[in-house]
């Protein structure tokens, strides 16, 4: 059985985090989980899988309430490291992709006023902004995979069939000489690969 560093099971983690967050439950809001730094205490069994499932010690969590609990306590240190996190306590987790998927998408007008949202898996909902980019990376088969900026460092991964749905709006540019893949949304245009690395398909 894995443990924590004071040497208490890993299995009473996610009842003291739960507890810490009881005790924030009067806080309105998102927990302000950017402000919170206490002391590093390992690695606990948590896993989020590819597919937005989350396991503890190796068996599904099937509890979605408590699942969206644990989402908004989730970050991303400066090292790289996925953790979850309290005013009292910070442990790390293993994320095999993304934190979150993204699994639908809203689009309303056109051109550089067009306003487009994605709802995560645990009901998130992201506008596409400067403080929410896009970013695409290759998968093992040389395909590309775009994500979205949730919060603290966090990322949602689109679905294959939103792949497709977002192809749809993307479109060539030019800047500073160079052909860009990309979709215009708030007033700007989002690059997202520049057009000679690959072609819409590959998005997929």
């Amino acid at each position: 059985m894995t443990h924590d560093p004071n040497g208490a099971p890993a299995a009473g983690v996610l009842e003291r985090l739960t507890a810490a967050l009881g005790a924030e439950g009067s806080r309105r809001g998102p927990p302000p989980v950017d402000r919170w730094n206490p002391d590093y205490c390992g690695e606990i069994p948590l896993r989020i899988a590819a597919d937005g499932t989350w396991h503890y010690n190796g068996s599904p969590i099937t509890r979605p309430a408590l699942v969206k609990l644990f989402s908004t306590i989730l970050r991303r240190d400066p090292d790289g490291r996925t953790v979850l996190v309290t005013p009292v306590e910070r442990v790390g987790i293993e994320v095999e992709d993304t934190a979150f998927l993204a699994v639908e998408m809203a689009v309303e007008g056109k051109g550089e006023t067009r306003a487009i949202a994605f709802r995560t898996n645990l009901d998130d909902v992201v506008p596409l902004d400067d403080a929410h980019p896009l970013r695409v990376e290759r998968d093992r088969e040389g395909g590309f995979k775009p994500a979205i900026a949730v919060r603290h460092g966090l990322w949602a991964r689109l679905t294959r069939a939103l792949a497709y749905d977002l192809v749809d709006l993307c479109e060539e540019r030019e800047e500073a000489g160079e052909r860009w893949l990309g979709l215009a949304a708030g007033g700007r245009f989002h690059r997202l690969a520049k057009a000679t690395d690959l072609d819409a398909a590959d998005l997929s």
